[in-house]
C-alpha cells in the first residue's frame, strides 16, 4: 500500500528559486538511492510557508529512504534552506 510523507516547513522567499534546484537534485539522489518514489508535490501555503508531499510505493521504501536520505549531500543543501521543519507520514487510504 501507497505511503504519504508530508514535511512542512518555512524558508525566506528570497531563497525560493534556489530551494526549487536543491529540491529537484535531491528528489534526483533518493530517486537514484532509494527505489519506489512515485511522486513529489510541492504546495505553497503562504509567502514563507511549504509543504512537500512525497508518495511511496510502499512503507518499506519509505522507511528506507526516510533512514539513509539523511546522508545525501542533497539532503543537508536542501534542509539547510528550511527552519522550523515537521513531518508526518501515513498510509494512503483512499483517493479518487
Amino acid at each position: 500500500m501507497s505511503v504519504i510523507r508530508v514535511v512542512r516547513f518555512a524558508a525566506d522567499p528570497a531563497d525560493t528559486e534556489l530551494l526549487l534546484t536543491r529540491r529537484a537534485a535531491l528528489i534526483d539522489a533518493v530517486r537514484a538511492a532509494y527505489p519506489g518514489l512515485a511522486e513529489t508535490r510541492l504546495v505553497r501555503l503562504g509567502d514563507d510557508r511549504w509543504a512537500d508531499v512525497w508518495r511511496w510505493n510502499s512503507a518499506a521504501d519509505a522507511q528506507a529512504a526516510t533512514e539513509g536520505a539523511p546522508a545525501l549531500p542533497e539532503t543537508a543543501a536542501a534542509f539547510s534552506l528550511a527552519r522550523d521543519i515537521t513531518s508526518e507520514q501515513g498510509e494512503l487510504v483512499d483517493e479518487r
